[in-house]
This record gives C-alpha cells, structure tokens and sequence, in this order.
C-alpha cells in the first residue's frame, strides 16, 4: 500500500499518454481537466451560504436607490471596520491635501518627495534593465546607458534619504506620537542600504568580485554566510530585483501613510521649555492637530515637478559620467597575466596552505577565518558549502582534463596514491622551487626537486586555466546553472594578483572603508557607518574585525531608530537649535499669529 501511494506520489515518473483523432493528452493533464469540469460543475449546482439570510433593504430616504441600508451586523463586518478606520485615519482630504501648515516653508520638505522622485527612476530603469537581462548592460551601449540611470539613481535617491533624515532628525520629526513614522524611516534607509549593496553584487564586474570576496567574511562570522551567499550571483541577483523590492515598498509605503495620518510635525519652540509642567504642555501641544495658519499646497504638482527635475539630474549625470564596468577576473584572465602567481596560488591548494583551504566554516573545518566574541556563531552554524581546495581546485578538474593526456592522468594517479606526508613533502619542496621559477616562450621552468608529480599537475593546471578550462569546470561543477562563483572566486582571492589589482584601483580598507569604487566613481559613501569601525585603529588590527563592525553596526542602527525613546539623544536637537535655521520664516512670522 505504501508503494502504491508513493508512486503515486512521485511524478517524476514517465508519463502515460492518451490519443483520441487529432488530440493527443497526458495522463496528468487529463486529470487538472477533467478535476477543473467537476469544480466548474460543483460551483454551478451547490446552493451559496448566506442566501437564506435577510436582505437589506434599499434605503427609500435617499435618492441613491441603489445604496443599501446597513445595520448592525454590517459594521461588524471586516470590510466595513477596515472601511471606517481607514476613513477615520486617512480622510480623502489628508491622502490628497490640497494645503499645508505655514511652517512648511523650508527647502528641508522638499527632500521627501525628491527621494520618491529618484526612487521612482531607480524603479523604471531597473525593469528596463531587467527587459535586456542580466548581462545586456555590459555588451549593449543602450542597455549600459540604461544601467547608468540605475546608478545615478540609486545614488541620488540615497543622497536625498540621508539629507531627509538629517533634516528630520535636527527638526525632533519623532515628536507628538510620530515615533513609528521615523522608526519606518530610518527602517527604508537600512533596507535601501542593503538592495543597493545587492544590486552591486549582481554587475558580474571586477567592483562586485572585490565587495563579495570582501563582505563574505562579515558575513560567514555572523553564521549568515551558509543561507546568504554574496558570491552566489543568481542569489544576489533575486534578492535585489524580488525580495528586498518588496520590503522597501512596503516600508516606504507605510511612512508616507504615516506621514499622511500625523501629519508633519509642529516647530521646536524658539525657546526650550523650562519645568515639568511646560514640558508636558508642549508635548501635548506637538500631538495636537495643526490648528495654526495654512497655506495652499497643490501635492500633484509638487510631486511632478520633482520627477521632471529629478529625471533630468539623473539623465545628465548618466550621459555626461556613464557609469564604471571593470571587466571581471576569471582564472583565465588571472594565469595569462601572472602566470607565477597563479601557479604559486594552485600549489598553496594542493599543498592545503592556502586562504581558502584553512578557512573554516561554512567551507570548510579549517579556523584561519574564524571570528568570535565570546562564541562563535560561525562555527554553531557549521560547513554547509563543503569543498577540499585540493580537489575543487586542482585533482578534480585535471582528473576531467586528463581523458587524452596519459602523462596527466598518471600524475594525477600517483598524487593520489601517495600517503599524506609524501605528498606535504613533494608540495613543500616544490613550492619553494617555484621562488625561482622562470618562463621561456610562455612555458614555465621550475627548478627540479624532489617534488614527485606536482610539477606535471602545475604546469597542467596552467595550461587548463589559461584555454578556459578550470572556469568552466569550477562552474559545471554546480547543478543547473552556473550562476555560484563561490568556487571561482575564492580560488581567485587565494592569489596575490586579485588584491593588487583592487589595491591598484584604491579599492582598500585603508582609504575609507571596503566599498569604494573603481575609477572616480562615487562607490557607495552611504556605507560609512559600517565602515567606519575598519578604520578605528584598534579595532582594525584585530582577528574579529569584520564581527566587531557588524555588532557596532547593528548597535548604532538600533540606537538610531531608538532616538524618539532615549532621552538625552531625542534632546539633541533642543540643544543644538539647527531647527532655528530649518524655521526662519516661519519663527519671523509665527508671532503675528
């Protein structure tokens, strides 16, 4: 019986076919039909709860005839309560106002709607993008234009964020119960921070390959790394275009409603209130609707004159400076330009000496990148993307290489025949033959020692990766598409030539922070906070670096959407009167009120 249920359970069986006249039909197929005719038939035949309950009748008082009349179960309905409460909160004349209070006379306001204005591009350039796919940016020159909107976009609408919450924070925003609408804006700022972070890791270009290598190891020592792999293109790429779209609208979406429903909030008096009783009175007063003058507000308007200016910085800035696109280092790439380098780099894995082969988790059992504080949650989470760098790197792809080449396959035999400690032996030697190694039309001369086979492997594996081989095999190595570069890009990080290059295009944590850009390019400045703790000289220097930025990072941000609860952070602004500057017209006039 068992069986029976699992078979017909498993559908990854072959298929039964049936053949009447010109149609032909699965098995499979004929059973959604034919379940779809009965559903249809059912829905036709059985009787709808409810028909036998009281209607309501039309209301004769009016002359809508067709409204009806409600009663008490009506209201109880969840249509009707989620009706009134959004009537109640969101009246048509706050969704859409037409004026606003008089102290909305600063440039300060205008920075909400630009964000909206740049987000608003960020999105359309994105689909357009998202038309050509994944790689048209980097061969098409429209698509590559189109990918220099998303950039000045993104950079825009960050810059316009951060300016709003600056100007919210020196204007007390979270005052008169309006805590959640700065915690949803401070939120949309974090969220932001990391889809554009992703939406870096999807180029494919030399930019993404530095900030993946790099943030993988902030990210392996939070325990994250196993279910969120920067390396893991097809991954990043989704999360930029799918998941974290989603959570920003809907964090947007929430504090513009909020912002509708409280309103802005009220000025900082000239003058801090002094005494319990003054104090209280001003916080009441600041959750009080505006009861002062108004002025004309045209909220359509606003908001299209801001997408016309906005769109027009952004087409400028995108066909005056483009956008950067460094070519990617492939093993290829690597081995043609240094082939020393490389060479050194794959005896490091067959020798186990390398970055990567004593990494830890989630690779490998190895503790060279092992951060802790007090634990390590690294290690609780474990090795979930399992590799042996000899293997992945080395044995395994000259194994698949070495069908017609006999001399190889016998090397690759006896390598692996050998016990462990005469293979750390003919590593050992051979790579401290390979200080002197030498290159006569391309063809590289190490000094002979007592190094057994690796010679033959190296030189092999040299070959193989300068014709393409090694990328391809490290990819096909993957099930279905070869979209995880978590191999490919650590074999590359292992070598010195990846971060001479990076150093090269001042892409180092020395020169603030690990997220610049190539070129003179902006890179992403909005990243400073994380940043910041790399260059704390103590901090710095230390094994758990990248776990202390993020713990810091993570302390900061809450603090930041804590700031409306914690006292003498939510007085800063009473202290240091910046609101003064953000208010002069209306503190000028304010008294004839």
């Amino acid at each position: 019986m068992n069986n029976l249920i699992a078979s017909l359970i498993n559908l990854n069986h072959p298929g039964h076919y049936y053949h009447w006249s010109i149609l032909t039909i699965s098995l499979a197929n004929l059973v959604i039909v034919l379940t779809m005719i009965v559903i249809f038939f059912l829905a036709l035949v059985l009787p709808f709860p409810g028909n036998k309950e009281k209607l309501l009748e039309a209301d004769k008082d009016q002359d809508k005839s067709d409204e009806l009349k409600y009663d008490s179960t009506t209201n109880k309905m969840w249509t009707a309560r989620i009706r009134h409460l959004i009537i109640k909160y969101l009246p048509p004349n706050k969704l859409l106002p037409d004026n606003q209070p008089a102290y909305v006379s600063s440039w300060i306001y205008v920075f909400g709607v630009a964000t909206l204005a740049a987000l608003f591009m960020v999105i359309i350039s994105g689909m357009a993008l998202a038309i050509g796919g994944a790689d048209w940016w980097h061969v098409n020159p429209i698509g590559h234009f189109f990918n220099s909107l998303h950039l000045w976009g993104v950079q825009l609408f960050m810059a316009f964020m951060v300016i709003h919450l600056w100007g919210k924070f020196w204007m007390a925003a979270w005052r008169g119960r309006r805590a959640l609408t700065w915690i949803t804006g401070v939120a949309a700022l974090m969220i932001s921070i990391v889809e554009a972070f992703t939406g870096y890791l999807s180029q494919q270009n030399f930019d993404s390959q530095w900030i993946a290598t790099n943030g993988k190891d902030a990210i392996n020592a939070t325990g994250m790394g196993t279910f969120f792999n920067l390396m893991n293109f097809s991954q990043m790429l989704l999360w930029h275009v799918v998941l974290i779209p989603i959570a920003l609208l809907v964090l947007v979406g929430s504090h513009i409603l909020l912002v509708r429903i409280r309103g802005v909030s009220h000025p900082l008096p000239v003058k801090r209130p002094k005494g319990r009783l003054a104090r209280l009175q001003a916080k009441k007063h600041d959750s009080q609707e505006w009861r002062g003058p108004n002025r004309r507000y045209d909220i359509i308007k606003e908001a299209s004159i801001a997408i016309v200016v906005v769109f027009g910085l952004i087409f400028i800035l995108a066909g005056l400076l483009s956008s950067p696109d460094k070519p990617p280092v492939t093993i290829q790439s690597w081995s043609q330009v240094a082939p020393a380098d490389f060479m050194a780099t794959a005896a490091s894995e067959l020798a186990g000496t390398s970055e990567s082969a004593q990494y830890g988790p989630p690779y490998n059992t190895g503790h060279k990148n092992v951060q802790k504080i007090g634990i390590s949650l690294q290690s609780l989470v474990g090795v979930h993307q399992q590799f042996n760098s000899a293997k992945t790197f080395v044995l395994d792809p000259l194994s698949a290489l070495a069908v017609k080449n006999s001399s190889l396959s016998q090397a690759v035999q006896k390598y692996n025949a050998a016990n462990i400690y005469q293979q750390k032996l003919w590593d050992k030697n051979y790579l401290q033959a390979l200080d002197n190694v030498s290159f006569v039309n391309n063809i590289p001369k190490v000094p002979t020692t007592n190094d057994g086979p690796v010679p033959i492997l190296i030189s092999n594996e040299l070959t193989f990766a300068q014709s393409g081989a090694i990328d391809a095999n490290l990819l096909d190595q993957q099930p279905l598409y070869g979209t995880n570069y978590t191999k490919p890009l650590l074999f590359i990080e292992d070598g010195n030539y990846f971060s001479s290059l990076a150093k090269k295009n001042h892409l180092y944590g020395t020169q603030w922070g690990v997220m610049n850009e190539t070129g003179s390019y902006p890179g992403q400045p909005w990243l400073w906070l994380y940043t910041l703790w790399y260059q704390v000289p103590t901090f710095s220097t230390s094994a758990n670096v990248d776990l202390i930025a993020i713990i810091l990072t993570a302390v900061a941000t809450v603090m930041l959407m804590a700031i409306p609860f914690v006292p003498l952070l939510r007085d800063i602004p009473r202290y240091i009167p910046v609101h003064r500057i953000i208010y002069r017209s209306w503190n000028k006039r304010r008294d004839k009120f």
